[in-house]
């Protein structure tokens, strides 16, 4: 469910129609619903009404905007970071450091000692290697890090290849048959103490079976460890609940679906539970608004080019994503057209003959579900600045963040001194 509905023939953010937005902020822009990033969260904590004191922690990597960042801390969310820049994010936002827990495959030293003096929960640290750096970091700070090991498990998450991260060739975590010698290490290392264990195994999982099977290794893996003398007293299970994108398909299974299945399957662990969810918090909470530069034929197809772009919303480009497209003042009847954006790349379509509402130039369109792994994945790519982040609370609505003038994003640059004319 989401906030984005329409009311006298006008799509609306909330109580905020999206042509008065429009004309206030300049298109194309991203525009998130607190009602809907509020909901979603209390959605998710009601499912997990049944497990005592869990940490959820908002994967920040979905959409690091500090405005959804401090609406989810004032909803009780913790934070799980990826970089220190989101360490720093999520502080500023209003997590509380005793919240945070600190992922991510290649963690520096200097990320490491950060988080160390902010204070951060865990780390979940992803291989041997990354002990001794920890360990050594630590030490030297005088601090010790509390470390949970990510377990690689094995496990087909039944999702797209370029978000599975469970699989045994995947990066991330340390294969499970490794994991006992790897606790005994993090046990003798100094500045270390081992805390448990877990697993994230891809993002957009539209079925609870891969999840499941996950956790029901993790249980049997922290009973073989408690078996060896080693405490185990929290367990990740990550996120990666799927969301629907598509108006029609079926949709994934619920919060409530999750929540029951994870009571079941984690039933007599005996640790504190922690949960990553991102997309399934912000994902329909977000849309990115675009108004029509023209329509023009082809020699076989129709093409609607609207001022949003690859460089804006990358997931079409980058993963054959589909987002429903929205006419935002719509007019009867249906035209199909391939969506795309200006930027000079074939590649710049976000939708082949899809089904619209007619559109004409200066038309507002939406691009639905873009509220995850939207913006925080655009770039400046043909030197277009990156757009404007409006958030809307009920009839009020902010900027935030504006979008940087052209002077701004050429003056990042520097002309080299040999380049310089001179007198």
């Amino acid at each position: 469910m989401d906030h984005f509905t329409e009311r006298n023939g006008v799509l609306f953010a909330e109580d905020i129609d999206l042509e008065t937005l429009a004309a206030a902020v300049g298109t194309p822009f991203y525009c998130y619903s607190t009602a809907t990033i509020e909901r979603h969260y209390r959605v998710f904590a009601e499912a997990l009404a049944g497990i005592d004191n869990p940490l959820i922690a908002y994967a920040v990597k979905a959409n690091p905007n500090l405005s959804v960042i401090a609406t989810l801390a004032r909803a009780g969310a913790g934070a799980d970071v990826v970089s220190v820049g989101e360490l720093r994010r999520a502080v500023a936002a209003g997590v509380p450091a005793d919240r945070i827990v600190f992922s991510g495959v290649g963690k520096t030293e200097a990320e490491m000692a950060q988080a160390l003096d902010t204070g951060i929960y865990q780390f979940n640290v992803e291989s041997e290697e990354e002990l001794g750096v920890l360990s050594r970091t630590a030490t030297a700070l005088g601090r010790t890090a509390a470390v949970a090991l990510r377990v690689n498990p094995g496990v087909d998450a039944l999702t797209h290849a370029k978000i599975s991260t469970g699989g045994h060739e995947n990066k991330f975590g340390i294969p499970l048959a490794r994991i006992p010698a790897a606790y005994a290490l993090a046990a003798t290392l100094p500045g270390l103490r081992p805390v448990g264990i877990g697993a994230h195994i891809g993002s957009q999982l539209t079925s609870l079976a891969p999840l499941e099977a996950t956790f029901a290794r993790l249980g049997q893996l922290a009973a073989t460890l408690r078996a060896q003398g080693n405490p185990v007293e929290r367990i990740d299970l990550g996120g990666g609940l799927g969301i629907p994108y598509k108006a029609g398909e079926p949709a994934p299974p619920t919060p409530a679906d999750y929540g029951a299945m994870v009571v079941r399957a984690t039933q007599g662990w005996g640790v504190r539970l922690l949960f990553e969810p991102g997309r399934m918090i912000v994902g329909n909470a977000g849309i990115l608004v675009a108004r029509v530069i023209t329509v023009k034929s082809g020699a076989s197809s129709r093409f609607v080019v609207v001022d949003a772009a690859m460089n804006d919303l990358l997931r079409p480009t980058l993963y054959n994503a589909w987002h429903d497209i929205r006419s935002v003042r719509p007019r009867s009847g249906t035209m199909t057209a391939t969506v795309v954006g200006p930027v000079c790349e074939s590649g710049d379509t976000f939708a082949e003959d899809r089904a619209l509402a007619p559109l004409e130039p200066g038309d507002l369109v939406a691009f639905m579900t873009a509220g995850a792994y939207g913006a925080t994945m655009a770039s400046t790519y043909n030197s277009r600045p990156l757009v404007p982040e409006v958030l809307v609370d009920g009839n009020n609505y902010a900027v935030v963040r504006p979008r940087p003038d052209l002077d701004a994003l050429i003056g990042l640059d520097r002309i080299a001194p040999w380049l310089k004319e001179t007198g």
